[in-house]
């Protein structure tokens, strides 16, 4: 209806850009640097779960030894000691390990639950609490990632965090019990094993940093990106209106190979990572295997050898792979998305209720009255003399019809032709696809000059698709759309909007003086004493007080959104369009607010339709439209009340909505 204030993302500047080169060695650490004492601090809070957690590892360590060393035992003293009683009685032992393992799981995961809960609702109420503070801190700037925050990031910790405890215990105490069997069996053997194994975790531990600050900037560009794409929703019609597309798409292409170019970077730190995983993981095994000759040659036996590589294989290995693919991911998450999650709260932010700004659903005069809304039954305005729905207004004298002193006098007039309607619908349906179901199906309606016309039905079925129709910002897939008698879509958008005025749910203020806002529908210019007519009926006058008056510059981010509709209501009134649609362009004023709009709008000359959100709305108006899927009913609001169901449904819960006080 109006242009607008671009928002960022239409305004054509460069949005912000994330640097994904990489950190210096300091923004490496900082991270852990800042870290660390909090998480140092949790995990004193929850000593008990921690206590708890290393109880039940033990078993996990006398399984990893009792595994090994059994089967060492049972080759040596066993099996080719010729005593194969003996052989399975140890390999039984080695089973009593693996039940003892079973039992420490299941007391492990009832101890985890008492760590993982309390870290996700503290970085939830810290994602919270930062939120709220940097939108009391600055209310006009809206925080599109704190969404991300709450929800992704805060899941990404949790899950995260729980995966990082599960394979740093099960690393450190199968380490104990595979340390602790390889010292029983050889101490050497404990000497060939370790050095590969410590060379791959150092490799690894290494990348930690690096990975660090690579997934800190894929997670800044994903933000980055997003907070572009929600400006981007948000400025739409803004947009396309300023013909800004090509801009708006380089600025997103760049953005996503930002993202892109983090991602490739964090990709080759990953094949660091993967080098890592092999040295430590397969490593041990083949210097255990190239040192099996040596090995015999200075008296260790075949079973303890072969007790080395269940240790390595079965126990150890496993173990280094599910800690370094959990440090590798898990934990370079985590530690990135604790750090974003636990900055500190902005200076000045608090939790702090503090006092709203006026809005235009509060705005009073000490000397005006409120209205009420009408009861049932009680007339919803005075009618106009000039206007009904029935008898249309008579048109005002034109210029060619007036006396003119140098002409003869007109012949006797022919018999007055009954003016159009304003609007009509003949076997109108629309659907949004070719294979879609229509939204409105053969829908045929009469609306008289002067005519109050309320729309209503439940969410989703098509009111505004019937504005848009209207409106003309819809062509009919069939049937045919008039206004004040001629085709819709024979009028030029010039023509169109000196016949009609559609103002949406989302109003639109741009950011100039507030008598340019109020007037940019009228390019001849408003009078003053006009603009104060209409501020005045429609109960606006503190807000433009508080703005500063007609030549205030308007800030579209510092007003609420029903200061907003308040002062597209007032635009709309001051249209010269003889048809006014309201889209639920209330639905942000109180009922007190939206009954004084309602009636002033009625007033003025021309027809109105509202797509109404409260019965009031459908009490005020001299018909009602029910629209139910593909079928409609018309008439006023007590004939719907004895004819439509739907219609009784809907008045039902209206009243009780309004009856509990909601806005």
């Amino acid at each position: 209806m109006t242009a607008t204030e671009l928002p960022p993302a239409a305004s054509g500047a460069a949005p912000s850009r994330t640097p994904v080169q990489g950190a210096g060695a300091d923004e490496r650490r900082g991270s852990l640097r800042r870290v660390a004492p909090r998480a140092g601090r949790f995990l004193g809070r929850h000593r008990k779960a921690l206590a708890g957690l290393g109880a039940w590892s033990l078993l996990e360590s006398a399984q990893t030894f009792l595994g090994g060393y059994g089967v060492a035992r049972a080759l040596d003293q066993g099996f080719l000691a010729g005593d194969t009683a003996r052989g399975l009685l140890w390999l039984a032992v080695a089973a009593v390990g693996a039940l003892l393992g079973g039992v420490a799981v299941r007391g492990v995961f009832r101890h985890l639950a008492g760590l993982v809960e309390p870290l996700r609702d503290a970085l939830v109420r810290r994602a919270v609490s930062r939120s709220l503070a940097e939108a009391l801190a600055d209310p006009a700037r809206a925080d599109s990632a704190a969404v991300s925050r709450i929800t992704h990031q805060t899941e990404i910790a949790r899950d995260g965090f729980a995966g990082l405890v599960l394979t740093v215990r099960s690393f450190l105490f199968t380490s104990v019990g595979a340390a602790a069997g390889l010292l029983a069996l050889e101490p050497v053997l404990l000497l060939l094993v370790l050095p590969p194994l410590l060379a791959g975790l150092g490799l690894f531990l290494a990348t930690l940093a690096p990975m660090a600050a690579r997934q800190r900037a894929l997670l800044d560009a994903d933000e980055a990106l997003a907070a572009h794409a929600g400006r981007l929703g948000e400025g739409l019609r803004d947009i396309t209106a300023c013909g800004a597309q090509d801009q708006l798409a380089r600025d997103s292409a760049e953005l996503i190979a930002a993202e892109a170019k983090a991602g490739r970077y964090l990709a080759r730190w990953a094949a660091v990572r993967t080098v890592a995983l092999g040295i430590a993981g397969q490593l041990p095994v083949l210097v255990l295997l190239i040192a099996v000759p040596w090995l015999l040659r200075r008296g260790v036996s075949a079973g303890a050898l072969l007790g080395a590589l269940t240790y390595v294989t079965q126990a150890l290995i496993p173990a280094v792979n599910a800690l370094l693919a959990s440090l590798g991911a898990a934990g370079t998450r985590l530690l990135v998305v604790c750090d974003r999650l636990s900055r500190p709260i902005p200076p000045g932010g608090h939790l702090d209720p503090a006092p709203e700004p006026a809005r235009s659903d509060d705005l009073r005069h000490p000397d005006r009255e409120a209205i009420p809304s009408p009861g049932p039954g009680e007339p919803s305005r005075e009618p106009v003399p000039s206007a009904s729905p029935r008898d249309p207004a008579p048109e005002p004298a034109r210029s060619d019809d007036l006396p003119h002193p140098d002409r003869e006098p007109a012949a006797p007039a022919a018999p007055l032709r009954k003016p159009p309607p304003a609007a009509e619908l003949r076997g109108v349906s629309f659907a949004y696809g070719p294979g879609a179901r229509p939204v409105i199906d053969g829908l045929d309606l009469v609306l008289g000059a002067g005519e109050h016309l309320a729309v209503v039905g439940p969410s989703g079925i098509g009111k505004s698709t019937l504005t848009a129709l209207l409106a003309g910002v819809l062509p009919p897939r069939e049937g045919l759309v008039l206004l004040d008698g001629a085709p819709i879509g024979a009028r030029r958008a010039q023509e169109l909007a000196a016949v009609r005025c559609l103002v949406p749910q989302q109003a639109y203020v741009f950011g100039a003086a507030l008598g340019e806002n109020l007037g940019a529908l009228r390019p001849e210019g408003v009078p003053e004493a006009e603009l104060d007519a209409v501020v005045a009926d429609l109960g606006a006058g503190e807000l433009v007080d508080r703005l500063g008056g007609y030549q205030a510059v308007v800030d579209p981010a510092a007003l609420s959104a029903g200061e907003r509709q308040l002062l597209a209501l007032l635009r709309a009134h001051l249209s010269p369009a003889p048809l006014l649609i309201l889209d639920e362009a209330t639905c942000h004023l109180d009922p007190l607010a939206e009954a004084r709009a309602e009636q002033a709008l009625a007033a003025r000359p021309g027809t109105l339709v509202v797509v109404a959100h409260r019965i009031s709305s459908a009490r005020r108006a001299d018909r009602v439209l029910v629209l139910d899927g593909t079928r409609a009913s018309l008439g006023t609001h007590a004939e719907l009340l004895q004819k439509s169901a739907l219609y009784r449904e809907l008045v039902g819960v209206w009243d009780e909505y309004e009856d509990i006080g909601a806005p």
